[in-house]
């Protein structure tokens, strides 16, 4: 998981750029990258499946008490 918050308008491409240049990890591993925006209430998930990059869209509704 990325510990600082990343631009979330980044493609596959651009999350894989940052896999490789801030965790010096190698994306095509079958690892799950997570990156969360600033507020934390988004986030990203990277992987590779096998055949190509994949990444799925996360939409945290946080509750306020």
């Amino acid at each position: 998981m990325a510990t600082k918050p990343v631009g979330l308008w980044k493609g596959h491409d651009g999350l894989a750029t940052l896999v490789q240049s801030l965790l010096a990890e190698y994306p095509f591993t079958g690892r799950v990258f997570v990156f969360r925006a600033k507020r934390a209430d988004r986030m990203k998930t990277l992987f590779w499946n096998g055949s190509g990059l994949v990444f799925a869209i996360g939409l945290e509704r946080m509750a306020t008490v």
